[in-house]
């Protein structure tokens, strides 16, 4: 191929950042619901991870103080899950953390707190940033850095009634997740208040969990996630449609 015709392919395929938010969207659609597997180990992940897909669950996330988690990262990225599943890390507290998680072919960088040097560096390289955030003031200057969500931090603290209130001056087009706390009994609530999904730990896994009981759990979460829109999931697909 000439010089010329490389740089037109170029100009014409996606980068990074575009395949990226492409498959953040379509997770998004499909189930918003972020399995995070605290404690997994490299030797278990694949097996857990597609339990969970089997029922429905699209975004996969490996906290860094995980035993060996940027290796369990590495196994889930090469492996064919689907691809609307995204894959990523949590506990992601500097720079250099957004770096290894890349270079392990993470693509959603996930924090407990709001730091703006994380946020920028996970734009730089073009993934999906999902900081922490405890207040409205750490919301608004997350998404001014350039954070593509909201992880609202710990939800045991920020009930569905805040979600509500947070709702009413976040820009209409922010994905609010509320994480920590999160079950099939109170989803029904913070979604009435305005979150755009949930982020579930060790009510999906817990280290020592098998397949059989991630699949189970699993089930339970999709099942009570498409019951909040009825037949046909429109509303939660539109619901969504506003992270993108």
């Amino acid at each position: 191929m000439s010089s010329a015709g490389a740089a037109g392919a170029a100009i014409g395929a996606p980068n990074a950042s575009e395949v990226h938010q492409a498959r953040w969207a379509r997770a998004l659609e499909a189930c918003p619901v972020v399995a995070i597997l605290r404690g997994i180990r490299p030797a278990e992940v694949l097996e857990v991870a597609r339990a969970l897909v089997s029922e429905g669950i699209r975004i996969v996330e490996v906290p860094l103080n995980s035993p060996d988690a940027l290796e369990s990262i590495r196994l889930l990225a090469d492996a064919d899950l689907g691809e609307d599943v995204m894959v990523g890390a949590g506990t992601v507290l500097t720079p250099e953390d957004v770096d290894l998680v890349a270079k392990a072919g993470g693509s959603l960088i996930v924090s407990p707190n709001m730091d703006e040097q994380v946020i920028r560096r996970t734009k730089v390289l073009g993934l999906v940033s999902f900081p922490g955030v405890a207040t409205p003031t750490e919301a608004f200057a997350a998404l001014r850095y350039g954070a593509d969500g909201l992880k609202a931090f710990p939800g045991e603290q920020i009930p569905p009634n805040i979600i509500k209130a947070w709702r009413a001056v976040l820009p209409a087009d922010t994905c609010l997740m509320p994480v920590g706390g999160v079950s099939t009994d109170n989803m029904q609530d913070y979604w009435s208040s305005g979150a755009s999904g949930f982020g579930v730990g060790t009510s999906l896994f817990k280290p020592g969990d098998g397949a059989r009981e991630a699949r189970a759990k699993a089930a339970a979460f999709v099942a009570a996630f498409r019951r909040l829109s009825g037949p046909g999931g429109p509303r939660a697909a539109k619901r969504a449609r506003t992270c993108q």
